[in-house]
């Protein structure tokens, strides 16, 4: 009796048994006696043995003709072979044809950017691809699985928003009914600040968006964010979450992606190295210092791009934290620092290999005035944060939150030039489709 098996379960054995697969034809390759059919199947390569002695002539050069992405059933028996993906290959006894293609766009011959971007809903299938999203997969289920473990309520945030949460210039907007202008959410910040007032530890993770014209390999217009948010907490006790997440995020996913990492020529080791101990902490002072004695002619006050967050990153090996920006450049909402009231109690936590900025965070200011003064001075209308000053009228205490964006991260993780590979579709400034 035939069965239906999942072929990539890391318990099972080859069994005497029949199983069937039904997936798409990646390749094929062989000769007169024997073809070896790659089947994509669950995200993964199967490889299908086919003997013309077994199957005879006429179904040997049928499958034999089959072209890149015929989908099929192919049913027969398990065998090992150290040699094949997976260390499985099917030795086929039947098969079914499903679904023809022809023409197939997408070649083994090289592609352009454009042109691959340009089918994106067929270049998903790539192996490279398939790599780079069963690890974003693994990254998203690793970080709601460490907010679950850390006893955080994860809270839903609108993506509709009347609020700004950073620069109005890099708003995305639409017409509200009779209400006026909404906008896209660039954070959920300050919606996830409410509920920690409910729940004093909470955490949202969904799309963002910024509306800002940059071409760098580093920025989309649309990627997805997580944020937490936690009461009771300092701008150090922050910091300590954020290192124990994301070195907590990175060590499980590469623990459990071995096979897309080696597809992608990613050394784990390496990974492993830059996140077993606890990232070093700089003062954005002592950067700026830094920088200059490298020659860089940056001023105190002014932001570090991206150049300079690589001589950083490649000085101590790893990601690192740089703290306490000038208030000048950062939001509204971050505390004032005691000791240096020029700059705010807040980091930036720096990736290295080139990838940045990947978790902005900060103490959130507490103080009724404080606050309305700063909106002031950002010129943002205070009517319309009346919600988000309550929890300095009712009850205010100390509290700290951070947001990551996951694209970043997983091109840390997986090596990668350009964001845009990190997200199914990726948005961008001159890229709306598919």
């Amino acid at each position: 009796m035939s069965q239906s098996s999942t072929p990539f379960d890391q318990n099972s054995s080859p069994s005497p048994s029949l199983v069937t697969w039904k997936g798409w034809v990646h390749a094929i390759r062989g000769n007169n006696h024997v073809q070896f059919l790659q089947l994509r199947t669950e995200g993964k390569i199967l490889q299908v043995v086919i003997e013309k002695e077994k199957l005879g002539e006429d179904t040997f050069k049928l499958l034999k003709s089959l072209s890149q992405e015929t989908s099929l059933s192919v049913e027969g028996y398990l065998a090992e072979n150290a040699k094949a993906p997976e260390g499985l290959e099917l030795q086929l006894v039947k098969f079914s044809l499903i679904g023809e293609s022809k023409d197939y766009p997408i070649t083994p011959k090289e592609h352009g950017t454009d042109f691959l971007h340009n089918h994106r809903h067929l270049w998903l299938r790539s192996k490279r691809q398939l790599a780079i999203l069963k690890i974003r997969s693994e990254l998203s289920f690793a970080i709601r699985e460490f907010f679950h473990k850390e006893n955080y309520t994860l809270i839903d945030t609108p993506i509709l928003t009347g609020s700004v949460g950073e620069s109005a210039g890099t708003l995305f907007s639409t017409e509200y009914f009779d209400l006026g202008n909404a906008y896209l959410a660039q954070t959920g910040q300050l919606y996830l600040e409410t509920a920690a007032f409910s729940h004093s530890k909470v955490y949202c993770f969904g799309p963002t968006f910024r509306a800002e014209k940059s071409k760098t390999r580093r920025h989309l217009t649309e990627f997805w964010m997580v944020e937490a948010e936690t009461a009771f907490f300092s701008n150090e006790d922050n910091l300590k979450l954020q290192d124990q997440f994301v070195r907590s995020v990175i060590q499980t996913v590469v623990a459990r992606c071995p096979s897309e990492l080696k597809l992608l020529e990613r050394d784990p080791q390496k990974i492993l190295s830059q996140t077993k101990d606890p990232f070093p902490h700089i003062n954005y002072t002592e950067a700026i210092a830094f920088l200059q004695s490298k020659g860089e002619s940056i001023e105190w006050g002014e932001d570090i791009n991206a150049e300079r967050e690589n001589l950083l990153t490649a000085h101590y090996g790893t990601a690192v934290f740089v703290k306490n920006y000038p208030r000048s450049i950062k939001a509204f909402y971050m505390k004032q620092n005691p000791e240096d009231p020029r700059t705010v109690l807040c980091a930036d936590l720096l990736a290295p290999d080139g990838v940045g900025e990947i978790i902005g965070g900060s103490e959130r200011e507490e103080n009724y005035e404080n606050i309305v003064e700063r909106l002031e001075a950002e010129q943002l209308p205070v009517s319309s944060y009346h919600w988000y000053l309550d929890l300095r009228k009712y009850g205010s205490v100390p509290h700290s939150g951070f947001g990551m964006g996951q694209e970043r991260v997983l091109a840390w993780i997986c090596g990668l030039e350009h964001v845009r590979e990190c997200i199914p579709f990726p948005r961008m400034i001159y890229r709306l489709h598919p």
